[in-house]
């Protein structure tokens, strides 16, 4: 269209920032449509758990994300999306937290599964991470130092003993632990009740671990940069690949990007990983094959008595769900964590690119402003 200018300079310049403005509205509010939920639920997998501080998971979804508590009179608000099947609302985040000294006490799941993730270590603080999304719009992502993590045990819909599931998940691949700290993990894990918070051995887990461990000398492939890598913890040992890839994997790369998209895929028969990019491109396949070797790995016989029999073939998944914290308690490592799903069953190929386009789509982008800790 075109305009045509016949006032004075000041009220051209007013026109232009009104103009402006309804432009940024329009960006901020406009994102909605498919979520990766729906992409699953198409191809026959639905999520059973749906988790971010970032956006609705689902085209429809227009409830709170997660949960934000004033340190200093204890007091507590929801916070929702702009719209259905949009990005989080800072405006509410922001006034009640004008302090920045609220902390994410709960981050709801978004499927009909209600696994809701509460304390399990310390909390993060709420608004120390301010990433960009949309071409313009402010969100929080959950900054995790040493001594932080999330869970909930008592879960519904999600996998156990040797059924199969798939993870998706969003993390940053340029904060990551150096060390063997353990674990920056999203998925299925021991109920910590059940467990009393120690390690059930081999196959309790199945979740996706990210970051540079080599745990029993496991690795990816670090002949040019070491780590970090998409694994899977799948207790007693983070691992990049199985069968004869149980130990060395040079097949998984090292994803040193800030946005970074993974996959982990828990097969009755075999596991997979992918990563990728969340700003752009495909995923890629780190690995597809048996699980890990039980004699290789030489942890199997750890936890083993007379009634129960550790191994990672066949998988004995607990089904409770943790994040940046490990099954047994572990708690030492860092890293940032945006959005996850995890889905019954084994999805196709073409599910994991349509996801991997819709993370694409979000448009992560990290910002540099005072008094917030930008993650480059």
């Amino acid at each position: 269209f075109s305009i045509n200018i016949i006032d004075t300079n000041m009220n051209v310049c007013y026109f232009s920032v009104a103009l402006l403005t309804i432009l940024v509205f329009f960006v901020s509010t406009s994102y909605a449509g498919e979520g990766p939920c729906d992409i699953t639920n198409k191809g026959g997998n639905p999520c059973v758990a749906a988790h971010s501080t970032v956006r609705a998971l689902y085209g429809s979804y227009d409830g709170p994300l997660y949960k934000v508590t004033r340190t200093s009179d204890g007091m507590s608000t929801d916070v929702g999306v702009l719209k259905a099947g949009g990005f989080a609302n800072i405006t509410t985040h922001d006034s009640f937290c004008s302090k920045m000294d609220c902390n994410i006490s709960i981050v709801y799941d978004q499927s009909p599964m209600r696994n809701h993730l509460g304390a399990r270590h310390k909390i993060v603080n709420a608004s120390q991470h301010k990433i960009e999304v949309g071409g313009g719009t402010y969100v929080y992502g959950m900054w995790f130092d040493p001594g932080f993590g999330y869970h909930v045990d008592f879960t519904k819909g999600v996998a156990t003993g040797n059924e199969p599931e798939s993870i998706y998940a969003v993390m940053s691949g340029t904060r990551t632990q150096p060390d063997r700290s353990c674990c920056f993990d999203y998925g299925n894990s021991e109920n910590s009740v059940y467990a009393k918070n120690k390690s059930m051995g081999a196959g309790a887990m199945e979740a996706i671990y990210f970051g540079k461990t080599h745990w029993m000398g496991n690795t990816g492939d670090n002949t040019t940069v070491d780590g970090p890598w998409v694994g899977a913890d799948l207790e007693a040992g983070m691992y990049y690949g199985g069968g004869n890839e149980t130990r060395v994997n040079p097949n998984n790369k090292p994803l040193t990007h800030p946005f970074v998209s993974l996959y982990l895929r828990g097969a009755t028969d075999s596991f997979a990983l992918k990563g990728g990019d969340a700003t752009k491109g495909p995923f890629q396949t780190m690995y597809n094959g048996p699980r890990p070797d039980c004699k290789i790995a030489q942890v199997c016989a750890r936890h083993e008595n007379a009634t129960y029999h550790p191994s990672y073939q066949p998988m004995h998944k607990q089904g409770a769900i943790i994040l940046a914290t490990g099954g047994d308690m572990s708690n030492s490592a860092l890293g940032n964590f945006y959005e996850g799903i995890m889905v019954t069953g084994v999805t196709t190929d073409e599910t994991d690119d349509a996801v991997q386009a819709n993370i694409v789509a979000v448009g992560y982008k990290n910002v540099d402003l005072p008094g917030y800790r930008s993650d480059w």
